[in-house]
């Protein structure tokens, strides 16, 4: 009728549903809730900076290291939750995913079953980031950093409810540095790093080179080798250096892959 009442509901409005929302609304009031800016206080956060081709692997190694009973485990596309719950099936842990691909009545039956204990690793978008209310949730896995910072607050709210206290682990590649950052300037707060292998093997390096100097002792003797400055060289029969193709580092770093900026959360 004429007269009928219209209203629109949005967890978050973007500019593409605000336009919707000018369209098809004739005259409307707008309602807000200001977006949380700040993370619990329970909840312990945590950063981890790591190749892509690692991501899997420390994955395993945090869930083994932390003890996990229960977490979710939130990924920014939705074709990268498939392939990921496939892997941890195969490490031996009972992992289902969670996506806006999937029929309401699954993801219900899903969200139920992780409820029950029937499964402990729940995969999932950010589909999974609001409105889910899980009691126990000891951990939050950020497989990828969100491209928005709000949902970085809405995921790893879903752990540290009610009193209890949880955990909040995210995995950063070079490429998500600039969400990180956007990250921690919304929540006005640097989150911890956390070294997986430790500062002496993360220093191996300039340890290494350090221990390669010349001792004062070795910078006394240097010149008495080379007392006899007299003898002719023979430099006639040397055959011109040639370049050492092996100093050549072909090691690939953080930014060699290119990220998929045009994935689309769930």
């Amino acid at each position: 009728p004429f007269t009928r009442q219209t209203l629109l509901f949005s967890a978050t409005m973007p500019p593409e549903i605000k336009k919707l929302a000018d369209k098809f609304l004739s005259s409307p009031r707008e309602v807000s809730v200001a977006p949380a800016a700040t993370t619990a206080k329970n909840v312990e956060q945590f950063v981890v900076h790591v190749h892509p081709k690692e991501k899997q692997q420390v994955l395993e190694r945090l869930i083994r290291d932390e003890k996990v009973e229960t977490a979710f485990i939130f990924c920014n596309r939705k074709r990268d939750i498939d392939g990921l719950v496939r892997w941890l099936g195969q490490k031996g842990y009972n992992a289902r995913g969670l996506h806006g691909d999937m029929a309401q009545k699954s993801r219900t039956q899903t969200l139920e079953d992780f409820k029950d204990g029937k499964i402990t690793l729940l995969v999932c978008s950010d589909v999974a980031g609001r409105g889910i209310d899980v009691d126990d949730l000891s951990h939050v896995f950020n497989y990828d950093v969100p491209m928005n910072a709000d949902d970085y607050v809405h995921r790893i709210g879903r752990t540290g409810r009610a009193g209890n206290t949880g955990r909040a682990w995210m995995l950063a590649t070079r490429n998500e540095e600039k969400f990180l950052d956007a990250i921690e300037k919304l929540i006005k707060e640097k989150i911890p790093e956390f070294n997986l292998k430790g500062n002496s093997e993360k220093n191996d390096g300039k340890t290494e080179n350090k221990s390669k100097k010349p001792s004062s002792s070795d910078k006394k003797e240097s010149p008495s080798k080379d007392k006899d400055q007299s003898k002719p060289k023979n430099t006639a029969s040397k055959k011109p250096a040639k370049p050492n193709h092996d100093d050549v580092s072909d090691e690939k770093g953080f930014g060699d892959e290119i990220p998929d900026f045009f994935g689309c959360a769930g």
